[in-house]
């Protein structure tokens, strides 16, 4: 298909094809002359990919561009491709390097991840994100021991491994299987903070009751 014919199909202007082809995150298409290309379906699917990657992951140029490469490395395992766009997903965080507040929430994360038993990177921004929490919730005088964190940490294990894993599909193309990881991370998060304030005004309701004025 011709450029204008993959901008169709994928729903991608041209100018913005373009882009992606000057920026390397778009393979070259086929030269029939000095100035067509033809383009194919690995070309649509690149183009999902960065789509999900840019319009639900949020992510940058620089930060699709490593995703990407990941992709192609045919001998990166299809665990590190997708740690790769996972650690992508994850928002910065950074500590003062002086911050013995920080170091200790780190080491209490770090505790908990130890005790559960997952394999985790010590490098994972995942890391830094539930020390962030940790921190905050003791600075607000609430509990963040491992007993307090450990129910929501065996939730998220039973649903990563009853449903969220098995949603990835297997034998397809690294792209297909990463575009699913972002996709589910971010929108599958969306819908697991939505439903669990729902239940919280669910249980309100239940615990402290609905007056009639309220309504």
């Amino acid at each position: 298909m011709r450029i204008s014919q993959l901008s169709t199909a994928s729903g991608v202007p041209i100018p913005t094809i373009k882009y992606y082809l000057r920026e390397g995150l778009l393979p070259a298409g086929e030269q029939t002359s000095a100035t067509r290309a033809e383009y194919g379906e690995r070309h649509l699917r690149r183009l999902r990919l960065i789509r999900a990657l840019l319009e639900v992951g949020h992510l940058s140029i620089a930060a699709i561009r490593e995703v990407l490469a990941a992709v192609d490395d045919e001998g990166m395992s299809m665990h590190r491709v997708l740690g790769t766009a996972h650690y992508a997903l994850a928002p910065r965080i950074e500590p003062g390097p002086d911050d013995e507040e920080w170091r200790r929430a780190r080491q209490e994360a770090d505790g908990l991840v130890a005790g559960l038993g997952w394999q985790v990177d010590a490098r994972s921004p995942a890391r830094d994100e539930l020390a962030q929490a940790v921190l905050t919730l003791h600075r607000f005088g609430l509990p963040a021991t491992v007993q307090a964190l450990r129910p929501y940490a065996e939730a998220a294990e039973r649903l990563v491994g009853e449903h969220e894993i098995r949603t990835l599909p297997r034998g397809g193309s690294r792209e297909e299987a990463v575009e699913a990881l972002v996709v589910g991370t971010v929108v599958h998060g969306r819908i697991l903070d939505v439903m669990r304030r729902m239940a919280q005004e669910s249980a309100s309701a239940r615990v402290f009751g609905t007056p009639a004025t309220d309504r």
